[in-house]
């Protein structure tokens, strides 16, 4: 714990008011029961600034050693301890400088109590203040470590989602590469070519967290092209946006795996061409991201399209924006639908 109640500009300003405070009010006091403005003064001075002094001492005694709730008996310890020490050397220097001013030891002995019961009160005002600060700064650090612990833990899960997905998809890239060398080489040299395009893409995108839809259109493109390479004629896509909605922020790279969940089961269980279309809109304070595929009823289920690529998208989501409903499904006869919704938040970084 580095800080101290004194590292605060407006902490000193109130402890210089509160030296001050106690001075005057004891010189004013003293000056009520006979004793000469100057022997006030003088009195005042000296007892306020040992006071002064000793809370110093232990605001930053307290700076190595906070006593725990069980242990508060120890901060009592000290207040008598110091109220002794002070009431001691208080009127030990007082004796000195009054030593022939007639009348005045015995005023000094005759007021003890009171000065006794005063240090005490003002000292345990001290170490209480001093106590509460400590507190609450151990507290900001405690809240300001699990907040970065909670961060910390948040990136290597979104990282660990996002190196889950890409073995996938190159494997099967991979396996029609090796497929096409034979009987299409060019086709196989261009799938390289896209593949090294998307995967040198994918690296870039991990040092940025936020794109516009407009980039991630483009990626996603790359990706659809490696797609459309190995399914032939049977895969075509519609893409629809607007300029409304081009600059809206999502989350890099998070469409890609919406997308390659709607070829899985809009290929692999039917027949011919296999139409995947792709909207998007703004609806409210959200970008709004439909994918659309079909799918075979007979063979496949609606729930099937919702498998690891959906959830770890929908977990992505939760880690960003702290909710479970921003990605949702609904399967109509041979259609099935993924809803994907960005709230456009002012924070994004980019």
């Amino acid at each position: 714990m580095s800080a101290t109640p004194l590292s605060s500009p407006r902490t000193r300003f109130f402890l210089l008011l509160f030296w001050l405070a106690i001075m005057a009010d004891q010189a004013i006091v003293l000056h009520w029961f006979g004793q000469s403005w100057k022997i006030s003064i003088i009195d005042s001075l000296v007892s306020a600034t040992l006071l002064f002094l000793a809370g110093l001492l232990v605001m930053n005694t307290l700076r190595y050693y906070l006593p725990r709730r069980e242990r508060y008996v120890h901060l009592f310890i000290w207040a008598v301890f110091f109220t002794v020490i002070i009431t001691l050397l208080d009127g030990w220097i007082l004796k000195a400088i009054f030593k022939n001013e007639p009348g005045y030891g015995l005023f000094l002995h005759h007021s003890l109590a009171v000065r006794v019961s005063l240090i005490f009160l003002l000292l345990g005002c001290l170490i209480l203040f001093s106590v509460l600060w400590y507190h609450q700064q151990e507290q900001k650090e405690q809240e300001e470590l699990k907040k970065d612990a909670e961060k910390l833990a948040k990136e290597a899960e979104l990282f660990k989602l996002r190196q889950q997905l890409q073995p996938h998809f190159l494997f099967n890239s991979l396996n029609s590469i090796n497929a096409l060398i034979g009987s299409r080489p060019e086709e196989a040299r261009r799938m390289v070519q896209q593949l090294s395009d998307f995967l040198r893409g994918t690296i870039k995108k991990e040092e940025t967290q936020w794109v516009t839809l407009k980039e991630e259109m483009q990626y996603l493109q790359l990706y659809l092209d490696i797609e459309k390479v190995r399914f032939g004629n049977r895969l075509a896509t519609i893409i629809e946006t607007d300029e409304t909605t081009s600059s809206l922020k999502l989350p890099a790279l998070l469409l890609q795996p919406v997308v390659e969940n709607a070829i899985k089961f809009g290929l692999y269980d039917t027949t011919g061409e296999t139409v995947i279309k792709i909207f998007a809109e703004k609806n409210e304070n959200n970008l709004v991201i439909k994918v659309i595929n079909p799918f075979d009823p007979e063979t496949s289920s609606p729930q099937q399209g919702t498998g690891f690529g959906l959830k770890s998208v929908q977990r992505r989501l939760y880690l960003l924006f702290a909710r479970n409903d921003l990605l949702t499904t609904e399967a109509k006869e041979n259609i099935f639908t993924t809803i994907v919704k960005i709230p456009q938040t002012t924070d994004k970084k980019t």
